[in-house]
């Protein structure tokens, strides 16, 4: 099995089925996030980090933020592709960005991958005072039958071990964390599924007869539900959002 590292660092191995595969972050949870920063005189002023391919980054976009897109690896970040959103090679523990100068600071399903302490005093770095330390996270609802099957042929993951576990810590100078979640339905294909299946670090780096295991069982849990060919259904999803000011 992979080292935590070595997972952290593999979506650039798959990038183009990580875009295809993830789903978007509903706009009012990221709403959310930044709405003690939104006023009415400028635009929010807010990095990405952790980017990837840009999820996240698009959505804040169009929200009017003025946004850059920073990941540990330049594979993702090329497919960001938004030409007035500038990009840059950096991790939540060294942000290659000047101390102060943003209203907000968010990652979209990626706080997990962070050294809390050394993520968490970075960010205050590089955050304006009343600055907002943002995390979100898009998690498969698992009080559904056939989405429980699922996660546990394809491996927990690292989010989804720690949500279960209580939750994201922040440290100094953050204090308590705010939250609230979402619920909604994203509706796919198979070849969507499997895109999705084949996007997160646990199968990207499983040897080939664990990739061949689990594509062979979620085929049959895709039989039994009807999600063959074309047909769409609908993956139930759980949108948490966190968010804590520097002082």
């Amino acid at each position: 099995m992979a080292t935590r590292e070595e997972m952290s660092r593999s979506f650039g191995s798959a990038a183009g089925v990580y875009d295809a595969g993830r789903p978007e972050y509903p706009a009012q949870a990221v709403a959310w996030m930044l709405e003690p920063v939104r006023g009415a005189d400028r635009r929010p002023r807010v990095a990405d980090v952790g980017a990837g391919t840009g999820k996240l980054t698009r959505v804040l976009v169009e929200m009017d933020a003025d946004v850059v897109a920073i990941d540990p690896d330049p594979a993702m970040l090329e497919l960001v592709a938004l030409p007035d959103v500038p990009t840059f090679v950096g991790t939540g523990e060294k942000l290659p960005l000047p101390d102060g100068g943003f209203d907000a600071v968010v990652f979209g399903q990626a706080w997990h991958w962070v050294d809390p302490p050394a993520a968490s005093a970075e960010t205050a770095r590089v955050l304006r005072p009343g600055g907002v330390l943002g995390l979100i996270w898009n998690i498969r609802d698992e009080s559904v039958e056939w989405v429980a099957e699922m996660s546990a042929i394809m491996h927990g993951s690292a989010a989804e071990v720690m949500m279960a576990s209580g939750g994201p810590t922040v440290t100094a100078p953050f204090g308590r964390l705010e939250s609230r979640s979402w619920p909604w339905r994203r509706a796919m294909t198979r070849a969507g599924l499997l895109d999705m299946v084949h996007s997160r670090s646990y199968v990207i780096t499983a040897e080939q007869d664990e990739r061949e295991r689990i594509d062979r069982e979620l085929s049959a849990v895709f039989d039994r539900i009807g999600a063959v060919g074309d047909a769409v259904i609908e993956l139930p999803y759980v949108t948490t959002a966190f968010r804590a000011r520097r002082p």
